[in-house]
């Protein structure tokens, strides 16, 4: 499995029968400087999104028409995309999951909200925020966190899951802030390899994964500090 940060909540998942971007924002991401658009999407023939908010459906509309690739949303934020143009989706919602070729997506609790300011000014509400797990027939299982505080029930996603690969919100303000989201790591979940993210882009969130870093000194995870729009391998 190849794994590429995009910035902010962005990740592309290469795999060797798919490729899977999660929470798409480039446009107005100041995160996303230097990543490539055209090749953050080539080959993409699945769109997998956490929640409603601007900065992770991002270019979600556009990426869909330009690569045909299924979108899997919440059924609120599905159905929101479809009114705008999106063409292929697949509904889900929390607890449930939905199988492709390779892989499945499975919609998890998440501490946050779901909402956008459309066009007539009002801000409607889109479903619930989620996690998502991904598992692979062939690879390591990945929870992406989504937005998201700490919670207990963690625990039951790692009982149920037990994911290899985190992908961790870290940047404060709008999410757990490093040391937080250290804990989570540290306390509920056996992460292999733990990516933090939801830093970095916007001046009023965390700008460095530092106390996150601190936070997971002493621990079994191995901690991928990843770079805008460079690969790894998990």
């Amino acid at each position: 499995m190849k794994i590429t940060w995009l910035g902010h909540s962005g990740f592309r998942i290469e795999t060797a029968r798919n490729i899977i971007l999660i929470d798409p924002f480039f446009t107005g991401n100041p995160g996303a400087k230097g990543v490539d658009l055209q090749e953050a999407a080539k080959g993409v023939n699945h769109i997998v999104l956490t929640h409603g908010h601007g900065d992770h459906v991002g270019d979600t509309v556009q990426l869909s028409k330009d690569t045909g690739a299924l979108v899997t949303a919440n059924a609120d934020l599905a159905a929101w995309l479809g009114s705008k143009g999106v063409q292929r989706t697949d509904s889900t919602n929390t607890g449930g999951t939905v199988s492709y070729d390779g892989f499945s997506v499975t919609y998890v609790n998440a501490l946050h909200s779901s909402a956008q300011l459309t066009e007539d000014g009002v801000s409607h509400s889109l479903g619930s925020a989620n996690g998502i797990v991904l598992h692979f027939d062939d690879e390591p299982t990945l929870y992406h966190m989504g937005d998201t505080d700490i919670f207990s029930d963690m625990a039951l996603i790692q009982e149920l899951h037990q994911p290899d690969i985190g992908i961790v919100p870290i940047g404060d303000r709008f999410t757990m802030g490093g040391a937080v989201a250290a804990l989570a790591s540290r306390r509920y979940f056996k992460f292999s390899k733990v990516v933090p993210c939801h830093y970095g882009s916007f001046p009023i969130i965390d700008q460095t994964a530092e106390k996150f870093v601190a936070g997971m000194e002493g621990g079994t995870s191995e901690v991928v500090v990843a770079k805008t729009g460079e690969a790894f391998t998990a």
